[in-house]
């Protein structure tokens, strides 16, 4: 199944699994950066890790603009984003 993106792009869903993510670690060495994606439980105790990207560094520097992107769109759409500490 192909569905158009608020970009115009296309692309196809078959086989993809979408994952609620509330949790984030990072690191990295000098050939690639790992991204792990979890959820963080309302007890505070566990935090479970479900997801991780290993990619390279120039990769990890368009995901961020590509999310530095996506937030001022939204902000400017939506309002600022109030983080949590």
């Amino acid at each position: 199944m192909s569905k158009k993106r608020c970009d115009g792009d296309e692309f196809t869903q078959e086989g993809n699994e979408g994952r609620y993510a509330n949790y984030f670690e990072i690191g990295h060495n000098a050939f690639e950066f790992v991204l792990d994606f979890g959820q963080k439980y309302s007890d505070g105790l566990e935090e479970k890790i479900h997801t991780r990207i290993i990619t390279g560094p120039s990769y990890a520097k368009e995901l961020l603009r590509v999310l530095e992107k996506s937030i001022a769109q939204y902000e400017q759409a939506f309002g600022v984003i109030e983080c949590e500490e």
